[in-house]
């Protein structure tokens, strides 16, 4: 880690309406104070981040900068933002991970925010701030409906959460309700350099597709589509915890089997199958559990994930699904 000195006065001339809604942001996020670190990829979103912190909250955060390793311009979009740490006197960290074998993304992904979590806790900071904003939520949002997602696909990302196995640190959005324009606004203020994608200008890539589409349609408005994700975020945690206690009133394991009380709800049910066959199988993909549902619900059975899933219904006992590991198949 880069130390940094006494931390400088806000000395970036920034527009003050953005940096007073930054303010509101982090006084709703964290009410009770505390030190954040702030994730801050070099990107200018990341980057505005950086610069909003150093106006609103001078000395009381620390960033990290991740480099994954998989592109040769990683070095240098850590460079950057150690270069405005550096002219701020902010303290920074550049974290060195090493990506697994798998998909790439999910994979980078992981090692990233375990890197993040593990540095976050070992300097005491109580809060990890990531920059995702409205335009993203609103362009998940649109890809995902246009792929016909269920809720869990159509939720958002909420301004708080935790992360698995760091549940004493907070996940903190405090850009989540900023348009990428208004970041980009402030980093011109700031005159920082910031690193550019060339990938965000690629049409192979859906997201460039539906961002360039929702630029043209200046009859949707991003920051609402945002709150509509965040709104189906809250129904999905409501889901979650639903499943959790019909699973506790009408699921049985016994004997490496799992026996489900059919209820009648759908949406209980993709839930119900995709935690049964996790637990006895590989976790499956969501349109494969849409599949079996479909073939449980005319009363067929099917397989999905190594589990093999069966239905069965008397006047005793009613519907009932069964999940039991596929037996091994014959050699020859």
């Amino acid at each position: 880690m880069k130390p940094a000195g006494p931390a400088s006065p806000a000395t970036d001339d920034l527009p003050a309406r953005l940096v007073e809604r930054f303010s509101a942001a982090l006084a709703r996020l964290r009410p009770a104070g505390g030190r954040i670190g702030l994730a801050v990829s070099g990107g200018p979103d990341s980057m505005a981040m950086l610069v909003l912190a150093h106006a609103a909250i001078p000395g009381e955060f620390e960033v990290a900068s991740v480099n994954h390793g998989l592109r040769p311009e990683a070095v240098r979009e850590c460079s950057l933002v150690e270069q405005a740490c550096s002219v701020r006197r902010i303290a920074c960290t550049v974290l060195e991970v090493e990506v697994g074998a798998g998909n790439l993304q999910h994979e980078a992904r992981t090692a990233r925010y375990a890197a993040l979590a593990n540095w976050a806790v070992d300097r005491k900071l109580g809060y990890l701030a990531t920059a995702h904003q409205a335009d993203d939520q609103a362009e998940t949002l649109v890809m995902r409906l246009n792929r016909g997602s269920g809720v869990a696909g159509l939720a958002g990302v909420r301004e708080t959460g935790v992360l698995e196995d760091f549940e004493e640190l907070t996940l903190i959005r405090p850009v989540l309700t900023f348009r990428r324009c208004e970041l980009a606004r402030v980093v011109g203020a700031a005159s920082v350099e910031i690193a550019q994608d060339p990938s965000n200008q690629d049409d192979s890539f859906e997201r460039v597709r539906i961002r360039k589409a929702l630029a043209q349609a200046d009859w949707l408005d991003p920051v609402a589509l945002a709150k509509s994700a965040a709104h189906l975020a809250e129904a999905e945690e409501t889901l979650i915890y639903v499943t959790s206690m019909i699973w506790s009133d009408r699921v049985t394991c016994e004997e490496g089997r799992i026996i489900f009380r059919h209820i009648g709800w759908r949406a209980i049910h993709l839930r119900i199958i995709e935690r049964a066959v996790s637990l006895l199988g590989s976790p499956p993909r969501g349109s494969d559990v849409a599949r079996l549902l479909n073939r449980l619900e005319a009363g067929e059975g099917g397989n999905v994930g190594g589990v093999l899933v069966t239905s069965q219904y008397s006047p005793e006992q009613g519907l009932r699904w069964i999940f039991q590991p596929e037996p091994p198949r014959r050699a020859g």
